[in-house]
């Protein structure tokens, strides 16, 4: 198995890339993906999150309103700490299930982590970091996600310095430009992701983290 990372900051179309990785063939493990399953009512961890932050977390429907939860952690090192205590060793647990099932085969599998220069993970073939200018990014989280210029400037300004990813990659996919443009450096990512060397026998756990 080649396991990959990939990774970039918010409004980098790292979503996009993903996405067009897999129609290239490849087994793409998404953290944000796996997030929102076990958040999904009738789970462990939604129970555990409505049972910290109470009904005001709760849509109409049943379901976790995600940007609610945003909203009470977002600036709260207390609240972030325990909603990240909740979510985030289910959510290894989950990935780990998930690469181990190709763990013996020749398949390109990439780990969509968005957080992966914040949290490393042991043993990987490569990085690839999805990047763009951050105020490009500022433009298309307003246009394309509803948010206003000040939220998408501090959310970004929370995450890893672009510099911080930049030096993290392996390999660098430029999303500047055109879907077409895009499709032609993810084209070339993933002839190079082809020919990387396989993942270590323990790859994609958190760097110094007890996951199983």
């Amino acid at each position: 198995m080649i396991l990959v990372g990939l990774t970039g900051g918010m409004g980098s179309g790292k979503s996009l890339v993903s996405s067009q990785l897999a129609a290239h063939g490849a087994v793409v493990v998404d953290a944000d993906a796996i997030v929102r399953d076990l958040q999904l009512p009738g789970q462990k961890v939604f129970a555990q999150i409505v049972e910290r932050f109470g009904a005001q977390v709760l849509a109409a429907s049943g379901h976790l309103d995600r940007g609610v939860v945003a909203s009470i952690v977002f600036g709260d090192a207390s609240a972030l700490a325990d909603l990240n205590r909740i979510v985030h060793p289910a959510v290894g647990h989950e990935m780990m299930r998930r690469i181990n099932e190709h763990r013996n085969t020749t398949k390109v599998v990439i780990l969509d982590v968005p957080l992966l220069v914040e949290n490393p993970r042991t043993g990987l073939s490569g990085v690839v970091v999805v990047d763009l200018d951050p105020e490009i990014a500022v433009e298309r989280l307003v246009a394309q996600r509803g948010f206003t210029i000040d939220d998408a400037r501090a959310r970004i300004a929370r995450q890893a310095p672009r510099s911080t990813r930049r030096a993290a990659a392996d390999w660098i996919i430029d999303n500047s430009g055109s879907r077409l443009d895009l499709a032609r450096h993810v084209g070339a990512a993933w002839a190079w992701m082809c020919c990387l060397p396989p993942a270590q026998a323990d790859a994609g756990r958190v760097a110094g983290a007890l996951e199983s």
